[in-house]
């Protein structure tokens, strides 16, 4: 007899964030998207990274897990995998998705699991007093190394199903990256990456300067974001320019990776049984075939 899934998750606790943090933003608009699209609390899994935002995951009303240092990626894609019915998303920060994390990034770009990662950038190491992040532009506590553009990285990979970068002083088009997100990754259609331009009031207070820089792409009717090429070429066009693109970048159709490596005619991992009776009646047929 199946045991039916339990409907308990943990108590929220409060955020830690400094006031005016850019993370509360995102904070509020995935829970109003998480809502708006009928995702109940038992059904979500949310792993976080290292940093301040690698917090994000105690504040909501759902199943969590910490993951270690630049390791919430592979962990996310297990959990994806152990059960494809639950909502899986990974949260963090610049520092872990783009330094220690970066070679999981680009493995997950590579085999396009059905996750959302949310990294909220604020191009500094928050938590530990500011220091230069893998985003952090030159100049920055004398950073002298150019940037990391996650969207032109992802680009990059012919695998890539959904690139979009939102800003959390925008919270009306981050819901709909949001929200458009969360319905690529329930589609199976594949990895939903979405970067959000989140300030840090405290060490590195970019708000005015990214609101003067955005340049909203879904607002650019020449703008085909089905178009890897060109798509490319007017992200380095609008870099040059000094501007920041947000918006829906990129979006393409290729097979998931759950979709091609899962069994689906047996039980998923996590919902099978594991009762003592049931693993000791294959361990016996199992010991017979091969002793005799």
């Amino acid at each position: 007899m199946t045991t039916p899934p339990s409907t308990k998750t943990f108590t929220p606790a409060r955020p830690i964030w400094c006031a005016g943090c850019g993370d509360f933003a995102v904070q509020g608009v995935l829970e109003k998207s998480l809502s708006k699209m009928g995702i109940p609390p038992h059904k979500l899994m949310l792993l976080a990274g290292i940093g301040c935002s690698g917090t994000i995951q105690n504040n909501l009303k759902c199943y969590g897990y910490h993951a270690l240092h630049g390791r919430v990626l592979p962990a996310t894609i297990g959990a994806k995998l152990a059960n494809p019915d639950l909502t899986v998303i990974a949260a963090g920060g610049d520092g872990d998705g783009f330094a220690i994390g970066a070679g999981h990034l680009v493995h997950t770009f590579k085999s396009n699991p059905s996750i959302i990662y949310i990294v909220m950038n604020n191009s500094n190491y928050g938590l530990t007093k500011g220091q230069a992040s893998p985003t952090s532009p030159i100049g920055y506590h004398d950073n002298a190394e150019m940037g990391l553009d996650s969207m032109l990285l992802g680009l990059s990979f012919l695998s890539t199903t959904f690139l979009a970068r939102g800003f959390s002083g925008n919270p009306d088009q981050l819901g709909q990256l949001m929200e458009a997100a969360i319905e690529h990754t329930e589609s199976g259609k594949g990895f939903a990456f979405l970067e959000v331009l989140s300030p840090c009031v405290t060490y590195y207070d970019t708000h005015r300067e990214w609101r003067a820089r955005v340049y909203n792409v879904d607002e650019d009717k020449n703008y085909d974001p089905t178009n890897r090429a060109s798509s490319f070429q007017k992200l380095i066009e609008l870099k040059d320019e000094g501007h920041i693109p947000i918006g829906r970048i990129f979006k393409a159709e290729h097979a998931s990776l759950e979709s091609i490596i899962i069994n689906k005619e047996e039980t998923f991992p996590a919902q099978q049984e594991i009762g003592h009776d049931d693993h000791r009646k294959h361990y016996d047929q199992f010991m017979k075939a091969h002793l005799g």
